[in-house]
């Protein structure tokens, strides 16, 4: 009898382990090399464009980026062909993903075809010259042809949506996204009560029908990734960045990025939605975010000028944006932190309201404070070379340490307040918009020459003297010079100059220009 006992005690204790502990996976990045999980493994495969390098990666998928649970969408590669990047899931058994080796697609050469035989006689001029004509007019007449065709294709594609409902229904009528909210907020919104305010983002079967209902209107930028896109959902505006098919591993990565548990802020993008489109012949990538009818940074500044409280409220709320990304929140909804490593004024939106937003966090690392590493995404894309501090130039940077990161953030913001400040618009004097190091480097800069001007001549951007005369100015330019120091660990955090910013659009006219100079 107590035999029985112990040997039922002993399944109960087992049943419960197995219960509580989640999926082992082989990581290649993780101390053991394992890393655990409630969602899937996955193997990924990649090949470098520029060496023809493979490299083979194993990690974890988490839960709440694997929906649906049965075949996540994340989780599948493009159908098309693809030699640069195809990605495995499992689930099931512990290190399941040690055995996956996914394989790219082999394009195939195309067979040199036969010369062309020609006839033993000679041809007459009149031959020669049908022989010619004929195919040249066959070739302009099917040239014609095709432009119509397209021309007409194009106009039905964006007068119609790109993935209409099923049988005809209107969008309003579609179940998966149940009553029909008052807008894309509410959504959000409502979504977040309902996962008790995890922020990771909707579900992704509704992602999915969202993305299906999207009317493309026109494009609104272009970019070494894709295209970006104005679209209309349900009366409503949004952007959406479609990817090419060679670029999946941005798309997968910044996807991940933005459904982060407690990522969403007001000063970062907001994400919508996520999906790829594939009809047998080609695939887009899909990333739906919030529309902002400013645009980016850059553009905002080439076309108009700020005043100094406009300056203020833009940095602060970069740095409170940045200052969220930077922080860990601990917990169990928590959030890790985040390095942006492309921060610039073209990744940076502007709202309605004069404040600011950043996105484009497809170059993102993340810090893993349980294992304490640096989930560096899995692509070839460097950041912006006329943004990258001078340890990254040098390549000193210590690609192990989290912080690291976050200083070249801090770098790039400085250069980014001194953009602001050119445009800055103080008793009818200011700037025109340029670049950093626009009188430096030529306007597509090499590592080369970014390293020579930033680290071996230890140039900074130029300081007009009007700056000095205006006391708000003089104290933004106190912390670009902060946040530039060549020694990074000398550099401010994220959340310092936030609040040094705020006590400047605090302070008013109670600080007084004399005050600053005696600090």
């Amino acid at each position: 009898m107590l035999g029985h006992v112990a040997l039922s005690t002993a399944l109960i204790l087992s049943s419960l382990i197995a219960v509580v502990s989640g999926l082992l996976c082989k990581c290649d990045i993780c101390t053991n090399n394992t890393c655990e999980t409630d969602g899937y493994c996955f193997a990924s495969t990649t090949r470098d464009k520029a060496t023809g390098i493979i490299k083979h990666d194993y990690r974890c998928l988490d839960k709440h980026i694997s929906y649906p649970l049965d075949n996540p969408v994340l989780c599948h590669s493009a159908k098309t062909l693809n030699d640069t990047f195809v990605i495995e899931c499992c689930k099931g058994l512990d290190m399941c993903n040690e055995k996956l080796s996914p394989r790219l697609a082999v394009r195939k050469e195309p067979k040199a075809g036969r010369p062309w035989l020609m006839p033993s006689g000679s041809l007459g001029t009149l031959e020669i010259a049908m022989l010619i004509a004929g195919p040249i007019g066959m070739l302009c007449l099917a040239f014609m042809l095709g432009v119509s065709f397209w021309s007409q294709h194009k106009k039905k594609l964006l007068a119609h949506p790109r993935y209409p409902c099923e049988r005809g229904e209107d969008a309003a009528d579609q179940p998966i996204l149940g009553p029909s909210p008052a807008s894309l907020t509410d959504m959000i919104r409502d979504n977040q009560v309902t996962t008790s305010g995890s922020g990771s983002g909707l579900p992704l079967l509704v992602q999915r029908s969202i993305a299906r209902q999207i009317q493309l209107v026109e494009t609104i930028g272009k970019g070494r990734f894709g295209e970006v896109w104005r679209g209309r959902w349900r009366g409503e505006n949004v952007a959406v960045k479609i990817f090419s098919s060679r670029e999946e591993r941005s798309w997968f990565r910044e996807a991940e990025i933005y459904q982060t548990v407690m990522l969403r802020h007001d000063n970062i993008l907001g994400f919508i939605a996520a999906d790829n489109k594939d009809n047998g012949t080609w695939t887009q990538l899909w990333l739906i975010t919030d529309y902002h009818a400013n645009g980016s940074l850059f553009d905002f500044l080439n076309r108009s000028t700020i005043d100094v409280h406009g300056l203020i409220k833009m940095a602060l709320s970069i740095a409170t944006g940045l200052a969220h990304l930077h922080m860990e929140i601990v917990g169990t909804q928590g959030k890790p932190a985040i390095a942006h490593r492309d921060l610039k004024s073209k990744n940076i939106l502007v709202r309605s309201n004069g404040t600011c937003a950043i996105g484009d966090l497809g170059l993102a690392v993340r810090h893993d404070i349980a294992t304490d590493t640096v989930d560096i995404p899995l692509n070839n894309r460097v950041g912006t070379k006329r943004y990258m501090a001078p340890e990254v130039l040098e390549e000193s940077m210590n690609m192990s340490h989290f912080d690291a990161f976050k200083r070249g953030d801090v770098y790039a913001f400085g250069l980014i307040l001194w953009e602001m400040a050119r445009r800055c618009n103080v008793g009818g004097l200011y700037d025109e918009y340029q670049l950093p190091f626009y009188d430096c480097v030529p306007s597509d800069p090499t590592i080369d020459e970014m390293r020579k001007v930033v680290c071996l001549d230890q140039i900074r951007p130029g300081i007009p003297n009007r700056w000095h005369a205006c006391k708000e100015l003089y104290l933004v330019l106190k912390i670009m010079q902060e946040c530039w120091y060549p020694v990074a660990t000398a550099r401010p955090t994220a959340l310092r100059i936030k609040k040094t910013i705020a006590s400047i659009n605090l302070s008013g006219s109670n600080q007084t220009y004399e005050d600053v100079i005696s600090q």
